[in-house]
């Protein structure tokens, strides 16, 4: 069975020509930066945020702070399968590959694979069968595997021959810390990352990403307003570099100041005990368009989308090929 199912993987440049394709997410968080009469300034703008705060951090040898450029590809896999004599093609998920160049030697230096993370089943999963299952009061807790299948997809796609040609290291996920934890301070203190925090207790993300096989760990990098959730496989403080680490703080912060200003643009800073509020009004907007109503929105019509053409219709083919174990040194 396992020999029919295949990933591809298409690359976009994301700069500030970028636009959405007919085969993009559309709630991605950078497809939602490139609509609308503002679009191109809005990439431009992000972009800009991302370089002034790359070179911000990699302040040695750097002293105009303008040493280093990021460059961003957005990484969308598909997933290939004959089912039955039916082949089926699925945009399953899309991340951001980040290279870094240094403008004094020329050199590009790969950073990490990941930072964002954007998933059809995902929206299924959060924005469709949650929310029914929640809706009967005959029904409580989760769903009955919650995130198995969508987390058997994702540790398939790391599998596979088409990331394993394209990438040496896992990926590495950095979003928003949950509004609904409490976070307190740790001793750790690292050059790059910052200042480690512990959550108070796992939230419903720590336990989907768990299903896709990666651990988190919260750090506050220096100048930051607020700690990152790094979702992430093996040492996230060993197995990549400083720059690497600095082109995923970089993008992300950058990101999540424009999605979350309440949080990560917030006028203060994150003490020991840390409480992130959404309705916090000490915060300053970076004036780029972001449209979070229209993402929630899209995120329910995506759902269902892929409830109906994936879901539906091949659910068992994929849990049976997902669920399969992966013999080691092979490939799905």
């Amino acid at each position: 069975m396992s020999s029919s199912f295949a990933f591809r993987i298409r690359t976009t440049r994301f700069d500030e020509s970028y636009a959405p394709s007919a085969t993009s997410r559309t709630t991605t968080n950078f497809a939602n930066l490139a609509r609308g009469e503002n679009r191109r300034q809005n990439l431009r703008s992000t972009l800009s945020m991302i370089d002034a705060r790359f070179n911000a951090l990699a302040h040695d040898d750097n002293p105009g702070r303008d040493r280093y450029g990021v460059e961003l590809e957005i990484v969308s896999a598909d997933l290939h399968f004959d089912a039955d004599g039916v082949v089926v093609e699925f945009p399953l998920i899309e991340i951001l590959d980040v290279t870094i160049l240094d403008t004094r030697t020329g050199e590009r230096i790969d950073g990490i694979v990941g930072n964002n993370f954007s998933s059809y089943v995902r929206d299924y999963d959060f924005s469709v069968l949650l929310p029914r299952h929640t809706a009967d009061a005959a029904q409580s807790g989760l769903p009955e595997g919650f995130g198995d299948l969508h987390g058997g997809l994702f540790q398939r796609f790391l599998d596979s021959d088409a990331y394993r040609e394209r990438f040496c290291q896992p990926p590495v996920i950095c979003i928003s810390v949950s509004s609904s934890k409490t976070y307190r301070r740790l001793g750790t203190d690292h050059p790059v990352l910052g200042v480690e925090y512990q959550q108070s207790e796992f939230s419903l993300t720590d336990e989907y990403f768990a299903r896709m096989g990666m651990q988190v760990r919260f750090f506050m990098p220096p100048g930051a307003a607020a700690p990152l959730a790094f979702y992430f496989r093996g040492d996230l403080l060993a197995d990549y570099s400083d720059l690497a680490l600095i082109g995923t703080i970089s993008t992300m912060e950058t990101f999540q100041k424009i999605y979350r200003p309440e949080i990560y643009n917030a006028t203060a800073q994150a003490q020991e005990v840390y409480r992130p509020r959404l309705d916090n009004p000490e915060y300053t907007e970076t004036a780029i368009t972001y449209d979070r109503a229209e993402r929630s929105r899209l995120g329910i019509t995506q759902g269902k989308y892929t409830e109906e053409y994936l879901i539906t219709p091949f659910r068992s083919v994929l849990e049976r090929w997902a669920g399969e174990p992966i013999a080691a040194g092979s490939h799905a």
